[in-house]
Protein backbone atom coordinates (compact mmCIF):
# COMPACT_ATOMS: atom_id res chain seq x y z
CA UNK A 1 0.00 0.00 0.00
CA UNK A 2 1.61 3.30 -1.19
CA UNK A 3 1.71 6.04 1.66
CA UNK A 4 1.60 9.67 1.23
CA UNK A 5 2.65 12.38 3.94
CA UNK A 6 1.58 16.13 3.41
CA UNK A 7 0.55 19.03 5.35
CA UNK A 8 -3.53 19.47 4.78
CA UNK A 9 -5.02 17.12 2.91
CA UNK A 10 -8.55 18.23 1.43
CA UNK A 11 -11.39 16.26 0.75
CA UNK A 12 -13.92 17.13 -1.69
CA UNK A 13 -13.06 18.29 -5.33
CA UNK A 14 -15.66 21.12 -5.83
CA UNK A 15 -15.74 24.91 -5.91
CA UNK A 16 -14.72 25.65 -1.81
CA UNK A 17 -12.05 22.66 -2.29
CA UNK A 18 -10.00 23.64 -5.21
CA UNK A 19 -10.69 27.40 -3.68
CA UNK A 20 -9.13 26.17 -0.46
CA UNK A 21 -6.23 24.16 -2.24
CA UNK A 22 -5.30 27.37 -4.38
CA UNK A 23 -5.44 29.14 -0.73
CA UNK A 24 -3.14 27.10 1.04
CA UNK A 25 -0.81 26.65 -1.92
CA UNK A 26 -0.04 30.06 -2.15
CA UNK A 27 0.49 30.51 1.48
CA UNK A 28 3.10 28.02 1.10
CA UNK A 29 1.36 24.94 2.41
CA UNK A 30 1.48 21.40 1.38
CA UNK A 31 -1.24 19.88 0.18
CA UNK A 32 -3.40 17.20 -1.01
CA UNK A 33 -6.27 17.40 -3.07
CA UNK A 34 -8.84 13.87 -3.44
CA UNK A 35 -12.12 13.65 -4.96
CA UNK A 36 -14.27 10.60 -5.51
CA UNK A 37 -15.39 11.36 -8.56
CA UNK A 38 -14.28 13.83 -10.66
CA UNK A 39 -14.07 18.24 -10.47
CA UNK A 40 -17.34 19.97 -10.14
CA UNK A 41 -18.95 16.40 -9.97
CA UNK A 42 -21.20 17.57 -7.22
CA UNK A 43 -23.34 20.85 -6.78
CA UNK A 44 -20.56 23.32 -7.87
CA UNK A 45 -21.43 21.75 -11.22
CA UNK A 46 -25.08 21.52 -11.03
CA UNK A 47 -26.33 25.46 -9.98
CA UNK A 48 -27.45 28.09 -12.04
CA UNK A 49 -23.76 30.03 -12.98
CA UNK A 50 -25.57 32.95 -10.90
CA UNK A 51 -23.10 35.67 -9.14
CA UNK A 52 -25.24 36.83 -6.82
CA UNK A 53 -25.68 40.82 -6.00
CA UNK A 54 -27.17 39.47 -2.38
CA UNK A 55 -30.33 40.77 -3.55
CA UNK A 56 -32.05 37.11 -3.10
CA UNK A 57 -31.45 37.06 0.93
CA UNK A 58 -31.62 40.88 1.66
CA UNK A 59 -34.78 39.98 3.78
CA UNK A 60 -34.11 36.09 4.64
CA UNK A 61 -30.47 36.19 5.46
CA UNK A 62 -28.46 39.62 5.49
CA UNK A 63 -25.12 38.68 6.52
CA UNK A 64 -25.49 36.30 3.61
CA UNK A 65 -26.66 39.16 1.38
CA UNK A 66 -23.56 40.88 2.66
CA UNK A 67 -21.32 38.26 1.72
CA UNK A 68 -22.88 38.26 -1.43
CA UNK A 69 -22.31 41.26 -2.44
CA UNK A 70 -18.91 41.64 -1.15
CA UNK A 71 -17.48 38.15 -3.00
CA UNK A 72 -19.26 38.82 -6.37
CA UNK A 73 -17.48 42.14 -6.70
CA UNK A 74 -14.25 40.33 -6.15
CA UNK A 75 -14.58 37.28 -7.94
CA UNK A 76 -15.84 40.09 -11.17
CA UNK A 77 -12.39 42.11 -10.35
CA UNK A 78 -10.36 39.48 -9.67
CA UNK A 79 -11.49 36.79 -12.45
CA UNK A 80 -13.25 38.82 -15.55
CA UNK A 81 -12.32 35.98 -17.78
CA UNK A 82 -15.17 33.57 -15.97
CA UNK A 83 -17.79 36.11 -15.56
CA UNK A 84 -20.44 37.73 -17.79
CA UNK A 85 -21.59 41.22 -16.46
CA UNK A 86 -25.12 40.96 -17.15
CA UNK A 87 -26.18 43.06 -14.63
CA UNK A 88 -30.20 41.38 -12.97
CA UNK A 89 -33.68 42.74 -12.98
CA UNK A 90 -35.94 41.80 -10.08
CA UNK A 91 -39.44 41.63 -11.34
CA UNK A 92 -42.80 41.28 -9.74
CA UNK A 93 -46.16 40.09 -11.37
CA UNK A 94 -49.31 41.61 -10.87
CA UNK A 95 -50.85 39.29 -7.32
CA UNK A 96 -47.08 39.23 -5.87
CA UNK A 97 -46.42 40.19 -2.06
CA UNK A 98 -46.83 43.85 -1.99
CA UNK A 99 -45.49 43.92 1.52
CA UNK A 100 -42.30 42.27 0.53
CA UNK A 101 -42.27 44.68 -3.01
CA UNK A 102 -42.53 47.57 -0.90
CA UNK A 103 -39.94 46.62 1.86
CA UNK A 104 -37.48 45.70 -1.09
CA UNK A 105 -35.12 49.10 -1.82
CA UNK A 106 -34.98 49.58 1.92
CA UNK A 107 -33.44 45.94 2.53
CA UNK A 108 -31.04 46.52 -0.18
CA UNK A 109 -30.01 49.81 0.64
CA UNK A 110 -29.81 47.95 4.28
CA UNK A 111 -26.94 45.65 2.91
CA UNK A 112 -25.18 47.83 0.90
CA UNK A 113 -26.66 46.47 -2.54
CA UNK A 114 -27.71 49.06 -5.38
CA UNK A 115 -31.54 48.64 -6.54
CA UNK A 116 -32.74 50.94 -9.14
CA UNK A 117 -36.46 51.16 -9.19
CA UNK A 118 -37.18 50.96 -12.84
CA UNK A 119 -40.72 51.71 -14.48
CA UNK A 120 -42.43 48.33 -15.46
CA UNK A 121 -42.60 49.58 -18.82
CA UNK A 122 -38.53 50.41 -18.86
CA UNK A 123 -38.37 47.04 -17.56
CA UNK A 124 -40.09 45.97 -20.84
CA UNK A 125 -38.03 47.59 -23.12
CA UNK A 126 -35.05 46.52 -21.45
CA UNK A 127 -36.17 42.59 -21.62
CA UNK A 128 -39.06 42.23 -23.72
CA UNK A 129 -39.56 38.59 -22.88
CA UNK A 130 -41.13 39.68 -19.33
CA UNK A 131 -44.64 39.34 -18.72
CA UNK A 132 -46.88 42.71 -19.58
CA UNK A 133 -48.80 42.17 -15.57
CA UNK A 134 -45.26 43.81 -14.27
CA UNK A 135 -46.03 45.61 -11.50
CA UNK A 136 -42.62 46.52 -10.23
CA UNK A 137 -39.31 46.10 -11.50
CA UNK A 138 -35.53 47.17 -10.02
CA UNK A 139 -32.38 46.84 -11.21
CA UNK A 140 -29.60 45.31 -9.33
CA UNK A 141 -25.61 44.19 -9.88
CA UNK A 142 -26.00 39.78 -10.60
CA UNK A 143 -24.08 38.75 -13.31
CA UNK A 144 -23.35 34.88 -14.51
CA UNK A 145 -20.46 32.88 -14.16
CA UNK A 146 -19.08 29.92 -15.29
CA UNK A 147 -18.52 27.32 -12.35
CA UNK A 148 -16.30 25.01 -14.53
CA UNK A 149 -13.89 27.25 -15.42
CA UNK A 150 -14.00 29.00 -12.46
CA UNK A 151 -13.11 25.78 -10.15
CA UNK A 152 -10.69 24.23 -13.11
CA UNK A 153 -8.50 27.80 -13.03
CA UNK A 154 -8.40 27.64 -9.49
CA UNK A 155 -7.34 23.95 -9.65
CA UNK A 156 -4.28 24.81 -11.91
CA UNK A 157 -2.98 27.27 -10.52
CA UNK A 158 -3.04 25.55 -6.70
CA UNK A 159 -0.99 22.49 -8.68
CA UNK A 160 1.04 25.50 -9.79
CA UNK A 161 2.09 26.21 -6.27
CA UNK A 162 2.56 22.62 -5.66
CA UNK A 163 -0.81 20.98 -4.61
CA UNK A 164 -1.13 17.47 -5.74
CA UNK A 165 -4.07 15.71 -6.65
CA UNK A 166 -6.21 12.60 -6.79
CA UNK A 167 -9.10 12.33 -9.10
CA UNK A 168 -11.74 9.33 -8.60
CA UNK A 169 -10.29 8.43 -5.41
CA UNK A 170 -12.53 8.45 -2.28
CA UNK A 171 -11.62 8.09 1.58
CA UNK A 172 -12.73 5.01 2.67
CA UNK A 173 -11.25 5.42 6.63
CA UNK A 174 -9.68 7.10 9.17
CA UNK A 175 -7.14 5.68 11.83
CA UNK A 176 -7.87 7.73 14.83
CA UNK A 177 -6.09 8.19 18.10
CA UNK A 178 -5.17 10.38 21.39
CA UNK A 179 -7.50 13.35 19.44
CA UNK A 180 -5.99 12.89 16.44
CA UNK A 181 -6.55 11.43 12.49
CA UNK A 182 -3.32 10.19 12.07
CA UNK A 183 -4.50 8.16 8.71
CA UNK A 184 -6.59 8.54 6.04
CA UNK A 185 -7.25 5.67 3.46
CA UNK A 186 -8.14 6.14 0.44
CA UNK A 187 -9.23 3.96 -2.75
CA UNK A 188 -8.43 5.03 -6.45
CA UNK A 189 -11.69 3.55 -8.26
CA UNK A 190 -10.36 2.95 -12.00
CA UNK A 191 -7.13 1.05 -10.70
CA UNK A 192 -8.14 -0.60 -6.83
CA UNK A 193 -5.05 0.75 -5.55
CA UNK A 194 -5.36 1.62 -2.13
CA UNK A 195 -2.90 4.75 -0.63
CA UNK A 196 -2.69 6.06 2.80
CA UNK A 197 -2.29 9.80 3.65
CA UNK A 198 -0.95 10.90 6.99
CA UNK A 199 -1.57 14.58 6.88
CA UNK A 200 -1.13 17.05 9.66
CA UNK A 201 -4.60 18.65 8.96
CA UNK A 202 -7.52 17.42 7.22
CA UNK A 203 -10.29 19.11 6.08
CA UNK A 204 -13.50 17.80 5.41
CA UNK A 205 -15.08 19.91 2.37
CA UNK A 206 -16.93 17.08 0.46
CA UNK A 207 -20.42 19.14 -0.15
CA UNK A 208 -23.50 17.10 0.50
CA UNK A 209 -21.28 14.16 1.19
CA UNK A 210 -19.55 16.02 3.98
CA UNK A 211 -22.21 14.00 6.71
CA UNK A 212 -20.81 10.45 5.23
CA UNK A 213 -17.13 11.75 5.09
CA UNK A 214 -17.31 12.59 9.18
CA UNK A 215 -19.25 9.94 9.90
CA UNK A 216 -16.17 8.07 9.02
CA UNK A 217 -14.41 9.57 11.55
CA UNK A 218 -16.69 8.74 13.80
CA UNK A 219 -17.79 12.55 13.93
CA UNK A 220 -21.97 13.62 13.02
CA UNK A 221 -22.78 16.01 11.01
CA UNK A 222 -25.89 18.11 11.30
CA UNK A 223 -27.33 18.51 7.35
CA UNK A 224 -30.46 19.16 5.66
CA UNK A 225 -30.09 18.25 2.04
CA UNK A 226 -32.52 19.84 -0.53
CA UNK A 227 -32.63 19.01 -4.04
CA UNK A 228 -32.26 22.00 -6.61
CA UNK A 229 -33.65 20.81 -10.10
CA UNK A 230 -33.04 23.29 -13.13
CA UNK A 231 -33.45 23.20 -16.58
CA UNK A 232 -31.65 24.57 -19.61
CA UNK A 233 -33.09 26.53 -22.51
CA UNK A 234 -32.46 25.74 -26.61
CA UNK A 235 -31.71 29.44 -26.74
CA UNK A 236 -30.72 32.61 -24.58
CA UNK A 237 -34.06 34.50 -23.95
CA UNK A 238 -32.55 37.74 -21.91
CA UNK A 239 -29.47 39.60 -21.79
CA UNK A 240 -30.01 39.96 -17.94
CA UNK A 241 -30.60 37.53 -14.75
CA UNK A 242 -34.10 37.71 -13.95
CA UNK A 243 -35.77 37.44 -10.67
CA UNK A 244 -39.06 37.27 -9.56
CA UNK A 245 -39.63 40.01 -6.78
CA UNK A 246 -40.66 37.91 -4.02
CA UNK A 247 -40.09 35.95 -0.90
CA UNK A 248 -38.07 32.87 -2.25
CA UNK A 249 -40.03 29.69 -4.14
CA UNK A 250 -39.56 27.47 -6.75
CA UNK A 251 -39.12 28.46 -10.17
CA UNK A 252 -38.03 31.95 -9.22
CA UNK A 253 -34.65 33.05 -11.62
CA UNK A 254 -33.88 32.64 -14.98
CA UNK A 255 -29.66 33.22 -15.75
CA UNK A 256 -28.44 33.50 -18.94
CA UNK A 257 -25.51 31.29 -19.74
CA UNK A 258 -23.52 32.05 -22.92
CA UNK A 259 -25.73 30.67 -25.53
CA UNK A 260 -28.82 29.53 -23.34
CA UNK A 261 -30.50 30.34 -20.22
CA UNK A 262 -30.83 28.04 -16.96
CA UNK A 263 -34.26 28.08 -15.11
CA UNK A 264 -34.56 27.38 -11.55
CA UNK A 265 -34.72 26.15 -8.89
CA UNK A 266 -36.82 23.78 -6.40
CA UNK A 267 -36.26 22.84 -3.38
CA UNK A 268 -37.41 19.88 -2.23
CA UNK A 269 -35.96 17.83 0.94
CA UNK A 270 -34.55 14.34 0.30
CA UNK A 271 -32.80 11.78 2.88
CA UNK A 272 -30.42 9.87 0.70
CA UNK A 273 -27.78 10.91 -2.10
CA UNK A 274 -28.35 7.52 -4.08
CA UNK A 275 -30.12 9.00 -7.16
CA UNK A 276 -29.98 13.10 -7.66
CA UNK A 277 -32.00 13.31 -10.70
CA UNK A 278 -35.00 15.32 -12.09
CA UNK A 279 -38.10 14.60 -12.28
CA UNK A 280 -40.79 14.84 -15.03
CA UNK A 281 -43.01 16.21 -12.40
CA UNK A 282 -40.89 18.85 -10.97
CA UNK A 283 -39.74 20.62 -14.86
CA UNK A 284 -43.85 20.55 -15.25
CA UNK A 285 -44.12 22.25 -11.79
CA UNK A 286 -40.96 24.79 -12.83
CA UNK A 287 -42.66 25.42 -15.90
CA UNK A 288 -45.85 26.20 -14.94
CA UNK A 289 -44.42 28.75 -11.89
CA UNK A 290 -42.18 30.42 -14.47
CA UNK A 291 -44.45 31.41 -16.97
CA UNK A 292 -46.12 33.95 -14.52
CA UNK A 293 -42.67 36.17 -15.08
CA UNK A 294 -41.91 34.98 -18.59
CA UNK A 295 -44.76 33.53 -20.97
CA UNK A 296 -42.91 32.43 -23.58
CA UNK A 297 -41.48 29.99 -21.24
CA UNK A 298 -44.60 27.91 -22.14
CA UNK A 299 -43.40 27.71 -25.90
CA UNK A 300 -39.86 26.71 -25.37
CA UNK A 301 -37.60 24.53 -26.09
CA UNK A 302 -35.83 22.93 -22.90
CA UNK A 303 -32.60 20.90 -23.72
CA UNK A 304 -32.05 18.91 -20.71
CA UNK A 305 -32.64 19.23 -16.52
CA UNK A 306 -30.30 18.65 -13.79
CA UNK A 307 -30.31 18.67 -10.10
CA UNK A 308 -27.65 19.13 -7.53
CA UNK A 309 -27.84 18.99 -4.20
CA UNK A 310 -27.52 21.96 -1.12
CA UNK A 311 -25.96 20.95 2.01
CA UNK A 312 -27.58 22.87 4.25
CA UNK A 313 -26.72 23.06 7.89
CA UNK A 314 -28.92 22.61 10.46
CA UNK A 315 -28.42 24.38 13.79
CA UNK A 316 -30.94 25.96 16.50
CA UNK A 317 -34.51 25.72 15.96
CA UNK A 318 -35.75 23.15 13.87
CA UNK A 319 -35.84 24.93 10.59
CA UNK A 320 -36.22 23.30 7.07
CA UNK A 321 -35.99 23.64 3.57
CA UNK A 322 -36.07 27.43 2.83
CA UNK A 323 -36.21 28.47 6.15
CA UNK A 324 -32.34 27.25 6.22
CA UNK A 325 -29.55 29.53 5.99
CA UNK A 326 -27.81 29.70 2.40
CA UNK A 327 -24.83 30.63 4.66
CA UNK A 328 -21.67 28.32 5.42
CA UNK A 329 -20.42 26.73 8.97
CA UNK A 330 -16.68 26.21 9.63
CA UNK A 331 -16.85 23.60 11.69
CA UNK A 332 -13.94 22.33 14.18
CA UNK A 333 -14.03 19.12 14.73
CA UNK A 334 -11.78 19.86 17.99
CA UNK A 335 -14.84 19.52 20.21
CA UNK A 336 -15.78 16.37 18.98
CA UNK A 337 -12.37 14.81 20.00
CA UNK A 338 -10.21 15.50 16.99
CA UNK A 339 -7.72 18.14 16.90
CA UNK A 340 -6.70 18.02 13.28
CA UNK A 341 -10.02 17.79 11.67
CA UNK A 342 -12.48 20.28 10.59
CA UNK A 343 -15.56 20.75 7.99
CA UNK A 344 -16.79 23.61 5.72
CA UNK A 345 -20.27 23.10 4.62
CA UNK A 346 -23.01 25.42 2.79
CA UNK A 347 -22.50 28.29 1.33
CA UNK A 348 -23.04 29.39 -2.09
CA UNK A 349 -20.74 29.27 -5.28
CA UNK A 350 -20.25 33.06 -4.91
CA UNK A 351 -18.77 33.23 -1.38
CA UNK A 352 -16.55 30.30 -2.36
CA UNK A 353 -13.18 32.22 -2.13
CA UNK A 354 -14.43 33.68 1.20
CA UNK A 355 -15.02 30.19 2.50
CA UNK A 356 -11.51 29.10 1.82
CA UNK A 357 -10.05 31.58 2.93
CA UNK A 358 -11.89 31.56 6.36
CA UNK A 359 -10.80 27.50 6.32
CA UNK A 360 -7.29 28.65 5.68
CA UNK A 361 -6.62 31.17 8.18
CA UNK A 362 -7.63 28.27 10.75
CA UNK A 363 -5.37 25.52 8.87
CA UNK A 364 -2.58 28.03 8.64
CA UNK A 365 -2.96 29.18 12.76
CA UNK A 366 -2.98 25.49 13.55
CA UNK A 367 0.16 24.58 11.32
CA UNK A 368 2.07 27.92 12.66
CA UNK A 369 1.97 29.08 9.18
CA UNK A 370 2.15 33.07 9.94
CA UNK A 371 1.37 34.08 6.06
CA UNK A 372 -1.25 36.05 5.34
CA UNK A 373 -4.14 34.85 3.11
CA UNK A 374 -3.48 36.59 -0.59
CA UNK A 375 -6.68 35.77 -3.04
CA UNK A 376 -8.30 38.60 -2.12
CA UNK A 377 -5.83 40.84 -3.73
CA UNK A 378 -4.17 38.10 -6.32
CA UNK A 379 -5.84 38.04 -10.04
CA UNK A 380 -6.92 34.25 -10.75
CA UNK A 381 -4.89 33.14 -14.17
CA UNK A 382 -6.99 32.31 -17.47
CA UNK A 383 -5.50 28.77 -18.42
CA UNK A 384 -5.71 27.82 -22.28
CA UNK A 385 -6.54 24.34 -21.19
CA UNK A 386 -10.03 25.63 -19.11
CA UNK A 387 -11.71 28.25 -21.21
CA UNK A 388 -13.46 25.96 -23.82
CA UNK A 389 -16.38 25.66 -21.10
CA UNK A 390 -16.83 29.06 -22.14
CA UNK A 391 -19.87 29.16 -24.27
CA UNK A 392 -19.16 30.78 -27.77
CA UNK A 393 -15.82 30.65 -27.66
CA UNK A 394 -15.23 27.44 -29.70
CA UNK A 395 -17.04 28.92 -32.78
CA UNK A 396 -15.72 32.38 -32.56
CA UNK A 397 -12.19 30.80 -32.56
CA UNK A 398 -12.63 27.95 -35.36
CA UNK A 399 -14.46 31.01 -37.23
CA UNK A 400 -11.38 33.26 -36.65
CA UNK A 401 -8.44 30.26 -37.71
CA UNK A 402 -10.46 30.00 -41.03
CA UNK A 403 -8.85 26.25 -41.31
CA UNK A 404 -11.59 24.03 -43.16
CA UNK A 405 -9.10 21.02 -42.22
CA UNK A 406 -9.91 21.14 -38.23
CA UNK A 407 -12.64 18.76 -37.68
CA UNK A 408 -15.52 19.80 -36.13
CA UNK A 409 -16.09 17.05 -33.66
CA UNK A 410 -19.14 18.67 -31.94
CA UNK A 411 -20.88 20.79 -34.79
CA UNK A 412 -23.63 22.08 -32.27
CA UNK A 413 -21.33 23.85 -30.20
CA UNK A 414 -18.83 24.26 -33.10
CA UNK A 415 -15.62 22.46 -30.54
CA UNK A 416 -12.97 21.86 -32.89
CA UNK A 417 -10.64 18.91 -32.77
CA UNK A 418 -7.60 21.52 -32.15
CA UNK A 419 -9.48 22.54 -29.18
CA UNK A 420 -9.07 18.65 -27.94
CA UNK A 421 -5.09 19.29 -27.48
CA UNK A 422 -5.55 21.54 -24.81
CA UNK A 423 -8.52 20.04 -22.88
CA UNK A 424 -6.49 15.98 -23.16
CA UNK A 425 -3.22 18.22 -21.28
CA UNK A 426 -5.40 19.30 -18.81
CA UNK A 427 -7.05 15.99 -18.36
CA UNK A 428 -3.31 14.42 -18.30
CA UNK A 429 -2.19 16.38 -15.82
CA UNK A 430 -4.79 16.03 -13.60
CA UNK A 431 -3.84 12.24 -13.92
CA UNK A 432 -6.94 10.78 -14.84
CA UNK A 433 -7.66 9.07 -18.52
CA UNK A 434 -9.47 10.97 -21.63
CA UNK A 435 -12.96 9.53 -21.72
CA UNK A 436 -15.65 10.95 -23.19
CA UNK A 437 -17.39 12.00 -20.07
CA UNK A 438 -14.08 13.95 -18.20
CA UNK A 439 -14.06 15.85 -21.94
CA UNK A 440 -17.45 17.11 -21.97
CA UNK A 441 -17.35 18.25 -18.05
CA UNK A 442 -13.95 20.15 -19.40
CA UNK A 443 -15.70 21.62 -23.01
CA UNK A 444 -18.78 22.26 -24.57
CA UNK A 445 -19.24 19.14 -26.14
CA UNK A 446 -22.51 16.85 -25.69
CA UNK A 447 -24.14 20.28 -24.56
CA UNK A 448 -25.82 21.49 -27.47
CA UNK A 449 -29.32 20.99 -29.15
CA UNK A 450 -27.93 17.29 -29.97
CA UNK A 451 -26.67 16.69 -26.25
CA UNK A 452 -24.00 14.26 -27.66
CA UNK A 453 -26.18 12.20 -29.96
CA UNK A 454 -23.89 12.49 -32.98
CA UNK A 455 -20.70 14.42 -31.20
CA UNK A 456 -20.28 11.41 -28.44
CA UNK A 457 -19.77 9.32 -32.01
CA UNK A 458 -17.34 11.56 -33.75
CA UNK A 459 -15.58 12.48 -30.44
CA UNK A 460 -15.42 8.66 -29.92
CA UNK A 461 -14.28 7.61 -33.72
CA UNK A 462 -11.79 10.80 -32.88
CA UNK A 463 -10.24 9.67 -30.10
CA UNK A 464 -10.15 5.50 -31.09
CA UNK A 465 -7.99 6.99 -34.44
CA UNK A 466 -5.41 9.06 -32.38
CA UNK A 467 -5.06 5.82 -29.87
CA UNK A 468 -6.96 6.89 -26.89
CA UNK A 469 -9.44 4.45 -27.03
CA UNK A 470 -9.76 0.69 -28.21
CA UNK A 471 -13.02 -0.42 -29.43
CA UNK A 472 -14.73 -1.94 -26.60
CA UNK A 473 -13.84 0.81 -24.37
CA UNK A 474 -14.86 3.46 -26.47
CA UNK A 475 -18.19 1.36 -26.84
CA UNK A 476 -18.79 1.72 -22.94
CA UNK A 477 -17.72 5.07 -22.67
CA UNK A 478 -20.04 6.11 -25.38
CA UNK A 479 -22.50 4.22 -23.09
CA UNK A 480 -21.87 5.92 -19.64
CA UNK A 481 -21.67 9.10 -22.30
CA UNK A 482 -25.24 9.03 -22.99
CA UNK A 483 -26.67 7.40 -19.98
CA UNK A 484 -25.75 10.73 -18.35
CA UNK A 485 -27.20 13.27 -20.66
CA UNK A 486 -30.18 11.15 -21.22
CA UNK A 487 -30.74 11.44 -16.64
CA UNK A 488 -31.34 15.00 -18.05
CA UNK A 489 -32.82 14.60 -21.51
CA UNK A 490 -35.66 12.08 -20.11
CA UNK A 491 -37.42 15.03 -17.66
CA UNK A 492 -38.24 17.40 -20.68
CA UNK A 493 -38.85 15.03 -23.90
CA UNK A 494 -41.67 16.64 -25.30
CA UNK A 495 -42.69 18.28 -29.20
CA UNK A 496 -39.33 18.73 -31.07
CA UNK A 497 -36.88 17.06 -28.02
CA UNK A 498 -39.29 14.04 -28.35
CA UNK A 499 -38.89 12.91 -32.00
CA UNK A 500 -34.99 14.03 -32.02
CA UNK A 501 -34.64 11.45 -29.18
CA UNK A 502 -36.29 8.64 -31.17
CA UNK A 503 -33.41 9.54 -33.87
CA UNK A 504 -30.72 8.72 -30.94
CA UNK A 505 -32.43 6.01 -30.10
CA UNK A 506 -32.52 4.39 -33.48
CA UNK A 507 -28.41 5.62 -34.15
CA UNK A 508 -27.07 4.29 -30.87
CA UNK A 509 -29.59 1.22 -30.00
CA UNK A 510 -29.57 -0.36 -33.66
CA UNK A 511 -26.82 0.86 -35.22
CA UNK A 512 -24.56 0.24 -32.09
CA UNK A 513 -25.98 -1.98 -30.09
CA UNK A 514 -25.60 0.35 -26.44
CA UNK A 515 -28.83 -0.77 -25.24
CA UNK A 516 -27.38 -4.22 -24.84
CA UNK A 517 -26.18 -4.73 -20.83
CA UNK A 518 -22.71 -5.69 -21.63
CA UNK A 519 -22.28 -4.05 -25.44
CA UNK A 520 -21.73 -7.51 -27.11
Amino acid sequence: MARIETQVLIIGGGITGVGLARDLALRGVACLLVEARDICAGASGANHGLLHSGARYVRSDPTAAVECREEGALITSLAPHCIEETGGLFVAVAGDDERHIADFPGLCARCGIEARALDPAEALRLEPVLSERLTAAYEVPDAAVDPFQLALDNLTDAMDHGTQLMLHTRVTGFHCSDRRIREVRLLHAPSGVETQVAAEQVVNAAGAWAREVAALAGVELKLHYSKGSLLITERRLARRVINRLRPAADADILVPGGTVSILGTTSIPIESLDRIVPTVAESEAILEAATAMVPSLAHTRFLRAYAGVRPLVVSGAAAEGRALSRGFALLDHAQDGLDNFVAIVGGKLTTFRLMAEKTADLICARLGVHRPGVTRTTALPSFAMNQWTRAGLSPRRWMEAGNPEDLLLCECEMVPASALEEILAGIRRQGIAANLTAIGRRSRIGKGTCQGAFCGVRLSAHLYDRGELSGRRGLAELRAFLAARWRGLRPVLWDAALLQEELQEALHCGYFGLDLEDGA
